[in-house]
């Protein structure tokens, strides 16, 4: 028979946060039934301590980036925390631009190496004490960092795996004609084109 949890609800958890953390914290904010600390990015890896060893959030689940444009700074990095023996999340949020590390918790949580490579490749974002911060999802050489607002959804190239050549190619895109032909319509309001398997509703 299962236990009930430690934290039923998030009463009580956002004042034990903001006591442990203290002129750490920003903001506290709690909707949707989680609850989401706001806290200086320069004091990234001291907040992260304290709620490990204080508040008992012993395991890093995700890192995760957010491109805001028209904000200044830019960009937002959420670290969702489990704390195992309450039965409980947390999202703690710092913000940063392009100039300004963010400093790394690889120190706190060594699974924090890819995930912080992951946001680096996706947003740019650059994290000040990862050793191994080298793109992870995209290909080497690579320009640009895909998963920004302002980031093209085409350009001029293509890239493929070529089991001929054992390596990625890059190539000119290239579209057939048939897939440049747009009408908008939907196959029930009467096209006018012949579609692959059309023979046989006749």
């Amino acid at each position: 028979m299962h236990s009930a949890p430690r934290y039923a609800s998030n009463e009580g958890v956002a004042d034990a946060i903001a006591k442990a953390l203290g002129k750490d914290v920003i903001d506290i904010a709690e909707a949707h039934g989680e609850i989401a600390v706001h806290v200086v990015t320069a004091r990234l890896v001291e907040v992260m301590t304290a709620l490990r060893d204080q508040c008992a959030y012993q395991q890093l689940m995700e890192i995760a980036g957010v491109d805001w444009p028209d904000h200044d700074p830019r960009f937002e990095v959420v670290y969702c925390l489990l704390s195992l023996t309450k039965n409980h999340r947390i999202r703690v949020h710092v913000r940063t631009n392009e100039e300004v590390p963010v400093p790394s918790v690889t120190g706190i949580w060594p699974v924090a190496g890819w995930l912080e490579r992951e946001v680096f490749d996706m947003y740019g974002v650059v994290f000040e004490g990862n050793s191994d911060l080298r793109r992870i999802l995209t290909d080497y050489g690579f320009s640009g960092h895909p998963q920004r607002k302002d980031f093209p959804l085409t350009g001029y190239t293509e890239l493929r795996y070529s089991e001929e050549h054992k390596r990625v190619m890059y190539e000119p895109v290239s579209l057939a004609q048939d897939f440049r032909k747009f009408d908008f319509m939907s196959p029930w309001e009467g096209a006018d084109y012949v579609l692959p398997g059309d023979e046989k509703g006749e």
